[in-house]
């Protein structure tokens, strides 16, 4: 079963559009990664607050997605770029409500 993940990466000021450039070229490489269905990036301009609304096959795809992005250091990469600690959520459906 599907699930939604989100992920809130606070950028800090005066880099914008460097790390947007960053993310842009590392989304290909997640969407293209084993049980991802879909990445929507979204930005709240007030904060610089990049905000990605990700679709995975299961729990687990995106689990090991996450420890793929670790080993390959993304998460190193972007972390210059960060205001503060980037925030997870996983969403299950609901369909019965």
């Amino acid at each position: 079963m599907s699930v939604l993940v989100t992920l809130e990466l606070p950028a800090k000021a005066g880099t914008l559009d460097e790390f947007m450039a960053v993310m842009k070229e590392a989304l290909v490489a997640t969407r293209e990664y084993s049980g991802c269905e879909k990445v929507e990036t979204y930005l709240e301009h007030n904060t610089s607050t990049v905000f990605l609304v990700e679709q995975w096959a299961s729990a687990q795809h995106q689990v090991e997605y996450m420890d793929w992005r670790m080993e390959t250091g993304l998460m190193d990469a972007i972390g210059g770029f960060l205001a503060g600690s980037p925030v997870a959520r996983t969403f299950d459906p609901k369909s019965d409500i």
